[in-house]
This record gives structure tokens, C-alpha cells and sequence, in this order.
């Protein structure tokens, strides 16, 4: 490098083989290096160097086929561009590679090839005078013409620009200070042109060559631009088409690269959202607000983060069902057989679905209900959701709460956000396509709660029949007609549900089932989805009616019929492998060797099974083991002191033994079995009771107290689990008087009933699941209040019939029910009528 006032560059120069591009003077270019030896190049001479003549490198066009990965050197280019590495970039993925931004200096011509390794080392010769352009160089006259001529071509390209923009200004500022000789250059690396046209400007080292060779390029990008202002048709204030401007510097630090921005394409798209927006029959409200967003995303550079954000809001309103629906089948007969082929038995859910097929034939504009089906695990309610759909010939979705504790599950989140989407409604709407589907909303009591909101206040919205024809969903902002979306919320409880959330919906309970429903339910459907299940037919399995109720009975004790359908599909599977064991023996040569029984005995192996199998109560006991559930009530009732109570949990009806015993003490009460308050209070209700009237039932064995001298020990089995409800007080009122009386209570009758310190017997809730638990366990005499004989309605006719009800209204009626020959009185005292 020389100290004069000209750029000298080195007479040797490392090389650098480029496939992507040609490096004109003046122009600033990135490079990817992934080849072995211009690898070794950067590592050795970029990275390592330490003066600015090792920041200098010679650029050549790589003219053999990328394709190609030989490992020899190809045949260099004889023209080249030293350039200066401005900055190198490494990186490991997807693959070792390094980026260069280079900015040409001067042409030059490879004199001799020095080394080909680790990297190219020449001899070069500098053809560009560097120093020329700072002189004040006057061109010959034919050469004055065509500077002239291009010069005029560079400020008619960009006086097509807007001046408005700073970067085109200072452009048009440099094309009057830069010398002539470096407009060809200069240009030619902005404006799009191929590599094979970089290259003949490349190779043009004599000026007016250079000028010929470029000012066509120039002179074809004008008649581009002019044809595409003439086919685009923009707006007075855009006539002007604005490319993208790259910065740079013509020499290092002063460099600009001018390139079509090919927005053509985003136009074309643009245009086509505006169609679909108008096309999508939105509300008024909607509209407005699509075409506004419409206007700004037109504005926006594609470049923006808000650009993708704008445009997806704009395709999900776009794909909402703002207008399409579905229309209803409310062929009332055809509903009634589909739903009994579906469904055994919930008579209460399908009269409710028939009766909204036939107010909708008399008023088509009827607002979708809001129901909820309340009953325990496995007793079909979100298949009944389904069916009403097909029945209703409606798209069906089902939107799954349990656990969720966002409110912007519900409502969406705000476009404010990061990540930013629709809730599970908005989002539901889009999957069905219609604006009429059903919506099932499960297990809706285990919504949670946390400090990013309450679902379930954000819910009341959704299942307000007043509001939710203008349900506003945060990332939509606009209303969204809820009105005509058949909303079906299921729960096993309606504890856990808001008070407020449940006022908006119409509970409808959902039992468990009986025995003999359990046993249709699983000829009707399980038998025949199971044997598919396992690529079984009914010629080759059979189970009775008798084993079915053996397998209610003894292997499972629930409400609803999972249980069941896993123990027949343990069955089948048990089937299965007879079944294709047979297969395999039946597959096999006979051989004809005497002692082939003996070997089949000695294998384990024997003929194919006959057809079909019948699944009896010996098969069944091998396939299932011994019964997981005994008829333990009357072993348990051999001693005073214990009582069966019926209790109801989310799962269906239980019965709930209640044992006691006395001993020596000093009169306290001993609860255990992990009690509520209310099971508590019950239990001291039943003692101060007992306490009050033992001389009227002869309780008090010659003592002025019941408890004097004598501890009481209350106990609930299985104490691991937490048991509360006021629905005891009157079998502990029985387990204690059979204690102190020593008399038995009857070994087939059960009980439920609040009590009061009067003895009166107050109505319970979960009268026919706890019915239905004593059925269930063959007890015959239930005993319940007397207010509660509106429910027995709800009992089925086969389980009355087996049943005997005590209606009480006083716990003396009780006592009377629960005990064989009834709980006589003492010899009552002659009463003083009052004179008050």
C-alpha cells in the first residue's frame, strides 16, 4: 500500500471463489463461504490478520456449475475485483459457514496462479487507476457522449422514485459528486440484472466498453418501470414506484443498491383479502373494522412485525361463519327413533330435545337453550351432546374445561399481546364452519380459578340468552352472535358450580342407572362395539343375560357403565386369544404320529375351541378372578350397634354402614371416619335426642342418665374418605338405639332423613340414586321421609315393585321401620291436661 493520495492494492492477493454473485467496484456484497479452501481462506488470512492489507482479498466469479464438487481448483476467471472484508460472521447450523460483507475496490487480472493450497495465492495486475477519480479527468468526445447519455439515464431512473423518501435524496445528491467513470459500476450492481450480465460489465475494462455494456441494463429497468406504473393503476399520491434502497457506499462507507421490491405478488394478495372481506356477509360492525385494518395493512412494509399480526386477524374473521348455518332436521318421529337407537332409557333428556324440535317447527327464530346435564361419571352425558347434535342434523364441538383457569381461554387474548389468539367459543366456530352447532361444554364444575381470571365468570356471557347474541371476544373486538349455538354443559356436580353461572342454565339430572337398564344397555350396544372391537363375531362368543347381571352384581358397583364395558372387553380379550390360538392348531398338519395327544397335552395346546363360546359363571370367574364386590350387609349386621345409611357422591348413590359401641367412661361422644361439621352436628343431634327420650323408650336401664358412667365410640367406615352431609342423622339415631337397647336392627332395610332436636325428619336430596345403591345391594325396606315421596316418581316401576318404602315423618316412625315387631314404648305416664 502506497502513502500517495491513489489506492494501490497488493501485487499478490489470496482468492476468493464466489457461486453467488459477481463483486463490481464500488458495490457491497455478502458471501457465503462453505467451500474447503475459501474456508481456509477466512480462517487463515481474515480471522488471523492483523493490518488492513490482510482485510484485502481478490473476488472470482466461479463460472463452473455449483453442482459440481470437485476438489480441484477450476479454471480461474481472468478478471477479478479486489475487495475489502468489511466483516466476517460464523456460524455452525445448519452447517460450518462464514458470511463476508465485502466492498469492491478496483478490477484486476490474474498474472500467475502462485498456489492452489490450503487456499488460491496469485499474482495480480491492477487495472482500475484508483486515483483518476479523484483528478480532474476529461473524457475523449466520443466517451464524453455516453457518460453523458448514462448519466442522464441514472437521473430519469431515479427521478421515477419518491423523492420523499431520505435514502432517494441522498442517491440523487451522489449522482452529481461521484466522477462519470464509476457510474457503470455503480449502477449496474444495483439495478436486477443477472450475474451473467455483472460479468460482461465485469470484463469490460475499457471505460466505453463499460458504458456500452451498461447503459442497456439501465436503459431496460426505466422501460420496466414504466410498464408497471401504466399495469398497476395506483392511487394520484403512489404514481411514483419506491424500491428498496440497500446502503452501502460507492467507495468503503459510501455504497446504495437498487432493487425491485416485487411487491406485485402482496398486491395481488392484498386484493384478494378485500374480495374474500366483502364477500364474507359480516355485520355492519365487522366490516367496518376489516377494512380499516384492510387500509393500514396495505401501508405497512412486509417487513413489520405487525404486518403478519394484522393479516391474521384479518384471515379469521374472514373464515368465521358470520352468515352460514345449518339447517335443522325437526322430523320429530325420525328424532325419537335416532335417540332411542342411541340411548337406553334418559327419558327426561330426550322429551327435553323432542320438545325443542317441536317448538322450533312452530317458531323458527327460537334462541338456542342453554342445558346442563348433571349426573355421575359414565352415565352417557356426552354422548347424549353428540346424538342431540346428529339428531338435530347440526355440527358438533366439544370444548373440554376441566382445569382450565384462564379466563382468556373463554374470551380470547387482546392483539396487544404476544402469541395473541380467539378462545375455545371463537375458535370452535371456526373448526364447525356454521353458526349454529352444538357446543358441549365439559365437566364445567371443575373450572378453576387463578390470578389470570375466573373462567367461569367470563362464561356468563357465553350461556346468557340476553347477551350472548353480542358475545365480544378480546381478540376479535367486535360482536359475535352467540344466539343461535345450542349450548350443552355437562357436570358431575352442581356444588362447584357459581351460583350464578348455574341460574343461567336449565339443569337437567342425570341418574345413574339400574340393574336391569345396565343389562339392556350392554346387549344393545356394548356387546356388539366390543366384539368389533376385538375382530370377534357373535357366532364365536356369546354371554348370557344370567353372567351379564353377575358381572353388575359382583365386578362392578357404579352409576354408570364404564366399568361394565372395560369387564366385557376384558372378555373378549380373554375370547381372543382362544380364539386365535384355534386358529393357529387348526392351521397346522396333522401328522399322523401316534404320540402326538401326549405332545399336546405336554404343550398346553389343544384342539380349537367349539363354537360359539358361552361365557358362564365358571368361565367367568376364570377371566375376571374372584368377585370384587360381596353381599356383605347381612354379615355385618350380626351385632346392636350398626346401621345402613344411603349417602349420594358425585359418582351415584353408595350405602354407608354406621357402627357404634359403649363402654365405661365418663359420657363422652368419640366420632371418627374423617367427618364433616354438618356429619358432627348430626351425631350430637342424635345423642341429645336419645338422651331426651330414653325413659320413653326404656333406655336408661334404672339410671337417671344415658351416658352416665359410659362412653359412646360413633364410627363411619372406610375413614379415608371425607364424608359430610346432614343426610345421616337418622341412621345414627337408629345404630345408637339398637346400641343401648340391644337390639338388632333389620338386616335388609336402609335409611336417609335429616333429623331435628324435635324428632321430626326433614327431605334429602338424591333420592333415586341413593334408592337405586339399595337396590343394588338387595336391600328391601328403605326408609325416608315423608316429604320426599314427590321423588319416588323418578324411581323406576321394576325397582318400586322390589322395594318396600317407609315414608316417616317423626324419628319414632323410624324406629318403628328399622326394627323387627317395631320399637315399642315404655308404659306411658297418665297425661295432666294444662290449665293455661
Amino acid at each position: 500500500m502506497s502513502s500517495t493520495g491513489g489506492i494501490q492494492i497488493p501485487t499478490r492477493l489470496p482468492l476468493l471463489c464466489t457461486h453467488d454473485g459477481v463483486v463490481l467496484p464500488g458495490s457491497t456484497v455478502r458471501i457465503s463461504v462453505d467451500t474447503a479452501r475459501n474456508m481456509q481462506l477466512v480462517k487463515s488470512r481474515l480471522l488471523k490478520g492483523t493490518s488492513l492489507k490482510s482485510t484485502i482479498i481478490g473476488v472470482i466469479p466461479n463460472t463452473r456449475d455449483p453442482e459440481d464438487d470437485s476438489d480441484e481448483l477450476p479454471s480461474l476467471h481472468s478478471i477479478g475485483t479486489a475487495g475489502l472484508a468489511v466483516q466476517v460472521v460464523g456460524s455452525n447450523w445448519p452447517k460450518p459457514h462464514y458470511t463476508l460483507l465485502i466492498t469492491g475496490l478496483c478490477r484486476f487480472r490474474v498474472t500467475q496462479l502462485v498456489r492452489e493450497r490450503p487456499f488460491p495465492l496469485a499474482e495480480v495486475e491492477q487495472l482500475d487507476k484508483l486515483e483518476q477519480y479523484t483528478e480532474g479527468y476529461q473524457p475523449e468526445n466520443e466517451l464524453g457522449e455516453l457518460s453523458q447519455r448514462f448519466y442522464q439515464a441514472a437521473v430519469q431512473l431515479v427521478g421515477m422514485l419518491d423523492m420523499s423518501v431520505p435514502v432517494v435524496a441522498k442517491l440523487r445528491r451522489l449522482l452529481d459528486s461521484l466522477p462519470r467513470e464509476t457510474l457503470p459500476d455503480v449502477l449496474a450492481s444495483m439495478i436486477r440484472t443477472s450475474n451473467k450480465e455483472k460479468l460482461q460489465v465485469l470484463d469490460a475494462v475499457d471505460l466505453e466498453e463499460r458504458f456500452k455494456k451498461a447503459l442497456p441494463l439501465l436503459t431496460r429497468q426505466i422501460e420496466g418501470l414504466k410498464l408497471l406504473q401504466k399495469t398497476r393503476k395506483l392511487r394520484p399520491d403512489d404514481d411514483k414506484r419506491v424500491l428498496s434502497i440497500r446502503k452501502g457506499g460507492v467507495f468503503p462507507g459510501r455504497q446504495f443498491s437498487l432493487e425491485e421490491d416485487g411487491d406485485d405478488e402482496d398486491g395481488d394478495d392484498t386484493a384478494s383479502l378485500e374480495r374474500k372481506v366483502k364477500a364474507a356477509s359480516m355485520p355492519e360492525t365487522a366490516l367496518r373494522v376489516c377494512l380499516k385494518e384492510l387500509r393500514r395493512l396495505k401501508k405497512m412494509p412486509q417487513s413489520m412485525p405487525e404486518y403478519a399480526l394484522t393479516r391474521n386477524y384479518l384471515e379469521m374473521m374472514i373464515e368465521l361463519p358470520w352468515s352460514k348455518s345449518t339447517t335443522d332436521c325437526l322430523d320429530i318421529r325420525a328424532a325419537r327413533v335416532l335417540l332411542d337407537n342411541d340411548h337406553y332409557a334418559m327419558e327426561k333428556l330426550k322429551r327435553r330435545v323432542l320438545e325443542y324440535l317441536a317448538v322450533r317447527q312452530l317458531k323458527s327464530s327460537l334462541k338456542g337453550p342453554i342445558l346442563c346435564f348433571v349426573g355421575p361419571p359414565g352415565v352417557g352425558k356426552t354422548s347424549v351432546g353428540r346424538s342431540v347434535a346428529r339428531t338435530l342434523g347440526r355440527e358438533f364441538h366439544r370444548i373440554a374445561l376441566g382445569g382450565v383457569c384462564d379466563q382468556s381461554d373463554i374470551r380470547g387474548h387482546r392483539r396487544t399481546y404476544v402469541g395473541s389468539m380467539p378462545g375455545r367459543i371463537i375458535n370452535g366456530l371456526k373448526t364447525v364452519c356454521v353458526n349454529n352447532p352444538v357446543f358441549l361444554l365439559d365437566e364445567v364444575d371443575k373450572l378453576g380459578k387463578s390470578l389470570q381470571g375466573d373462567p367461569a365468570a367470563a362464561l356468563l356471557e357465553v350461556l346468557d340468552p340476553e347477551q350472548n347474541h353480542s358475545f365480544t371476544d378480546h381478540y376479535l373486538n367486535v360482536p359475535f352472535d352467540l344466539s343461535q349455538v345450542l349450548f350443552i354443559a355437562t357436570a358431575n356436580t352442581t356444588a362447584t358450580i357459581p351460583p350464578a353461572l348455574l341460574d343461567r342454565m336449565e339443569v337437567l339430572q342425570v341418574p345413574g342407572y339400574t340393574q336391569e337398564e345396565k343389562v339392556e344397555i350392554a346387549h344393545r350396544h356394548m356387546m356388539a362395539h366390543q366384539l368389533d372391537q376385538h375382530g370377534l363375531s357373535p357366532q364365536q362368543l356369546q354371554i348370557p343375560q344370567d353372567t351379564t347381571v353377575e358381572i353388575i352384581s359382583k365386578y362392578t358397583r357404579e352409576a354408570g357403565v364404564r366399568s361394565l364395558e372395560r369387564k366385557i372387553g376384558a372378555i373378549c380379550r380373554a375370547v381372543a386369544v382362544k380364539v386365535a390360538e384355534g386358529h393357529k392348531v387348526s392351521k397346522e398338519e396333522s401328522p399322523t404320529d401316534p404320540g402326538q395327544d401326549s405332545k399336546e397335552e405336554d404343550s398346553g395346546i389343544g384342539a380349537p375351541p367349539d363354537m360359539p363360546i358361552v361365557i358362564d359363571h365358571i368361565a367367568l370367574k376364570d377371566i375376571l378372578g374372584p368377585p370384587l364386590f360381596e353381599m356383605e350387609v347381612s354379615e355385618r349386621l350380626t351385632l346392636p350397634g350398626v346401621a345402613i345409611g344411603l349417602a349420594w357422591t358425585p359418582m351415584g348413590g353408595e350405602i354407608m354402614f354406621v357402627e357404634a359401641s359403649r363402654m365405661e367412661g365418663e359420657g363422652q361422644l368419640t366420632l371418627t371416619g374423617q367427618l364433616g361439621d354438618v356429619m358432627k352436628e348430626s351425631a350430637h343431634l342424635a345423642i341429645s335426642w336419645l338422651r331426651g327420650n330414653a325413659k320413653t323408650y326404656n333406655l336408661t336401664h334404672g339410671s337417671a342418665d344415658l351416658l352416665e358412667g359410659t362412653d359412646i365410640h360413633l364410627h363411619f367406615p372406610a375413614g379415608s374418605v371425607t364424608k359430610d352431609g346432614p343426610s345421616a342423622g337418622v341412621t345414627i339415631v337408629t345404630c345408637l338405639a339398637s346400641l343401648l337397647s340391644g337390639r338388632l336392627v333389620r338386616s335388609d332395610v336402609a335409611m336417609t332423613g335429616e333429623i331435628t332436636l324435635r324428632g321430626l325428619v326433614l327431605p334429602v336430596g338424591g333420592i333415586k340414586d341413593k334408592v337405586l345403591a339399595a337396590h343394588r345391594a338387595n336391600l328391601k325396606r328403605i326408609i325416608i321421609p315423608k316429604r320426599n315421596e314427590k321423588d319416588l316418581e323418578e324411581i323406576p316401576a321394576n325397582v318400586r315393585a322390589d322395594l318396600d318404602f317407609v315414608l316417616a315423618s317423626t324419628l319414632d316412625e323410624v324406629l318403628n321401620g328399622a326394627f323387627d315387631g317395631g320399637f315399642p314404648l315404655a308404659l306411658s305416664q297418665p297425661q295432666v291436661a294444662s290449665k293455661l
